[in-house]
């Protein structure tokens, strides 16, 4: 798994209107990734509706989160627009799961994301890593918020 202090691997994705985000666009912001499993999930649903309730205060600290999984765009799309998501959905699709590896947040056997997240300064350095025992163990929002104050 990556490692605080370490600079974040780098990676080119799709969001959910098919536009690419890369590491380089995240410079001079802090940046959460959010790795989740996936799409239309029971506990990512949660999980993602959690964060979306507390956004305005993640933006109030000067955070922006993106979500990650192994869906396409298209399902990350059809996704965000069911439950009103506003966060960008990366889709870490093919070659599928590549940058949760980098990352150190894939579970091969089961084929998709850990649960968890990762922060990154604005210098593209990882201040915090947060990896969930399970996948049915949602990281908490103030877990995120108490890695962005520390």
């Amino acid at each position: 798994m990556i490692e605080p202090g370490a600079r974040a691997p780098d990676f080119s994705l799709r969001d959910q209107d098919g536009e690419l985000v890369s590491l380089d666009d995240l410079a001079g912001q802090t940046s959460v990734l959010v790795f989740y499993p996936l799409d239309f999930s029971p506990v990512c649903t949660d999980q993602l509706n959690v964060y979306q309730e507390v956004l305005p205060d993640f933006e109030a600290q000067g955070a922006r989160l993106y979500g990650m999984s192994v869906d396409s765009a298209f399902c990350h799309k059809a996704f965000r627009d069911h439950q009103g998501l506003t966060m960008p959905l990366l889709a870490d699709f093919e070659p599928k799961g590549a940058v949760a590896r980098a990352y150190g947040m894939y579970i091969e056997a089961r084929g998709h994301n850990e649960r968890g997240f990762v922060v990154i300064w604005p210098d593209l350095v990882v201040k915090a890593v947060h990896k969930s025992p399970t996948p049915l163990e949602i990281p908490g929002a103030n877990l995120i918020f108490d890695a962005l104050a520390a």
